[in-house]
C-alpha cells in the first residue's frame, strides 16, 4: 500500500528533527510495563486498513498479557492516529519515539506512510513493523537494507508476478487489458511486474488505461475496451475506486474476469461495486477467511467473540504483528530495540495466521500468497501460491 511523501514532510521531518535532537532512549527499560507504539491511519482516506489492522494488535497484545505478559512485564500499547497523511505519520512518530520511551512502533498501514516513519526510527534506533506496507522499497533503498525497518507481508512484485502467472495457469488467459491508478506507486509497482510476467509467460497485454484517485466515472476508459479482444482485466488499486469500476464494467455488459491485489480487502469495496457486480473477481492476499489451518479457525472463532464479526486480512495482519514483536522481546532477552531489531531480522519458522514464515536478509518474510475469489460479493475459494 502506497500513498506519496510530498516536499511539505520532508520539510516537517527536519524541523522535528531539529526540535527533539538524537537519543531519548535511556529510559526505555523503567517503567514496569513495556511501550509498543501503534501508529496508524484511525481516519482519513485509508482508515479501514488502519482500524482492522489495530483491532487485531490489540487483540493479541491482550492474549499475550492474559498469559504473564513478556519478560514479566505486561505489554501497554501506546496509540496515535496519523490521520492517513504522512506529514502526521512523521509528527506522531516523532513524539512516539521522543515522549513516549516505546521500544518498537508497528504501522501505520501503507508503504508511503510507513516509509515517511522510516528516518525517525534510524534517527531514534526504534524497530518499527508494517504487516500491510507492500512497495518493494520499503525495507531496502538505495543504500541497501534499512536497518530498523520490517514488515511481515509480501511486496508489490511478488503481487504482481503472482497475479499475472495466476491468470495464465489457472484462468488459461493469454490476453490482458490493464487497468491501473496512475497517481498511485503502489498501482505501478503491480502493473509493471504483472506486465512483465505475462509477457514473458508467452501472453499479450491489448491495452493499458489509466485513472487517479478519487474519479468516480470510469465509463469513458470501459466503454473503449469493451471493443477490444481479451480474456482478463488487471485492476491494480485501492477499493475506493476499484468498486466503482468493477460495477461501471458490469454495467456495461464486461464480463471478463477482475484480477486485482491486496488494496481491494475492504468491506468497502462491497458497498461501491454491490453484490451482483462482484463475480468472477479474483485477488491476491495475505490470508483468507476459508483457511481450514486449526490455527486459523481458532484465530477466527476468538475474533468473531471478541469483535462479532469475521476478521479481514487486515485484521489477521495485525493479530500477527502483535504476536510477532511479542515474539522478539522475548528472544531479544530484554526490552532494549537494539536487541530487539536483531531478534527480528534473525527469525526464523515464524507461526501466524497469515502463515509461516521466516525473515529474509532484506527483512522481508518468505511467504505464500493467497488467491481469494469472490462470488456474489462473498469469498467463494482461496489458493496459496508461491511456495
Amino acid at each position: 500500500m502506497k500513498k506519496f511523501m510530498g516536499a511539505g514532510l520532508v520539510f516537517l521531518l527536519m524541523i522535528s528533527m531539529a526540535l527533539t535532537g538524537c537519543g531519548g532512549n535511556d529510559d526505555k527499560e523503567s517503567t514496569d510495563a513495556i511501550k509498543v507504539g501503534l501508529n496508524y491511519e484511525l481516519s482519513g482516506d485509508v482508515a479501514t486498513y488502519g482500524q482492522s489492522s489495530v483491532d487485531g494488535i490489540k487483540m493479541a497484545v491482550e492474549e499475550i498479557n492474559a498469559a504473564g505478559g513478556v519478560l514479566g512485564k505486561q505489554i501497554e500499547l501506546v496509540e496515535v492516529d496519523n490521520k492517513s497523511d504522512a506529514s502526521e505519520v512523521v509528527s506522531v512518530a516523532t513524539k512516539l519515539m521522543s515522549q513516549e520511551n516505546v521500544v518498537a512502533v508497528i504501522g501505520p498501514a501503507t508503504s508511503g506512510n510507513y516509509k515517511a516513519q522510516e528516518p525517525i526510527a534510524t534517527q531514534y534506533g526504534i524497530p518499527i513493523l508494517s504487516g500491510s506496507a507492500t512497495a518493494d522499497d520499503v525495507t531496502v533503498g538505495k543504500d541497501g537494507v534499512k536497518d530498523y525497518v520490517f514488515r511481515l507481508c509480501f511486496s508489490d512484485s511478488f503481487q504482481g508476478t503472482a497475479m499475472a502467472t495466476y491468470a495464465k495457469d489457472n484462468l488459461e488467459a493469454t490476453k490482458a487489458v490493464i487497468i491501473k491508478d496512475s497517481s498511485s506507486d503502489y498501482a505501478a509497482g503491480l502493473a509493471d511486474n504483472f506486465r512483465a510476467t505475462f509477457e514473458k509467460n508467452g501472453g499479450k497485454i491489448v491495452t493499458e488505461e489509466a485513472y487517479a484517485q478519487k474519479e468516480k466515472d470510469f465509463n469513458a476508459i470501459l466503454t473503449k475496451i469493451k471493443k477490444e479482444s481479451y480474456d482478463v482485466i488487471f485492476l491494480p488499486g485501492y477499493y475506493q475506486e476499484a468498486g466503482l469500476i468493477i460495477k461501471q464494467a458490469r454495467d456495461l455488459g464486461i464480463t471478463a474476469p477482475i484480477l486485482g491485489a491486496d488494496g481491494f480487502d475492504s468491506p468497502k469495496l462491497k458497498d461501491l461495486a454491490g453484490t451482483a457486480a462482484l463475480n468472477d473477481v479474483y485477488y491476491s492476499n495475505h490470508y483468507s477467511s476459508l483457511d481450514k489451518d486449526p490455527a486459523v479457525a481458532a484465530f477466527i472463532g476468538a475474533f468473531n467473540k471478541k469483535y462479532n464479526k469475521e476478521p479481514d486480512a487486515f485484521n489477521a495482519l495485525g493479530y500477527d504483528c502483535g504476536k510477532f514483536i511479542a515474539d522478539a522481546i522475548t528472544r531479544a532477552g530484554e526490552a532494549n530495540p537494539e536487541k530487539i531489531k536483531e531478534a527480528l531480522a534473525s527469525t526464523e519458522n515464524f507461526s501466524g495466521v497469515t502463515g509461516s514464515f521466516s525473515i529474509d536478509e532484506n527483512h522481508n518474510p518468505v511467504k505464500s500468497i493467497v488467491v481469494i475469489k469472490l462470488t456474489d460479493g462473498e469469498q467463494s475459494s482461496s489458493e496459496k501460491v508461491g511456495l
